[in-house]
């Protein structure tokens, strides 16, 4: 089992965004930490983004199961089925983490505090930096 920590970001939502992902294992050891700049998007496309990124990594290296922690109410209340993907633009990021999901055996969703999330929004940051250029 491993953790995923997520965050994504725009400035000016939209924006220049970006995702950060922080994957643990269970014991909360640093295994990878991934960041992306991703153009200019809004906020809740950099989150699904970042979540992509975590479902990938979890499905490439053949995990089982999965935990993914964000900040955003909005996406974990969407995965877990309690709110429903209205915004046309998050459909297919959406529809993709279920496909992706459905080759694990199981992923559990966490909302957690900001602060909590440090690291993800540091990685986030770095690169909506990136997206934003010179």
């Amino acid at each position: 089992m491993i953790v995923a920590y997520i965050d994504g970001g725009a400035r000016g939502n939209p924006g220049p965004a970006g995702y950060g992902v922080r994957i643990e294992d269970e014991r909360g050891t640093l295994i990878e930490e991934l960041s992306k700049p991703i153009g200019i998007a809004t906020n809740n496309v950099a989150e699904y983004n970042g979540l992509l990124a975590a479902l990938r990594y979890a499905v490439d290296r053949g995990e089982k199961s999965l935990i993914i922690r964000s900040d955003s109410e909005l996406l974990v209340k969407q995965m877990r089925g309690e709110y429903r993907v209205k915004n046309a633009g998050l459909q297919p990021l959406h529809q993709e983490a279920r496909r992706l999901m459905g080759q694990l055996d199981r992923v559990t969703f966490e909302h957690v505090r900001r602060a909590l999330n440090a690291e993800a929004d540091r990685l986030a940051n770095l690169a909506m930096d990136e997206s934003a250029g010179p």
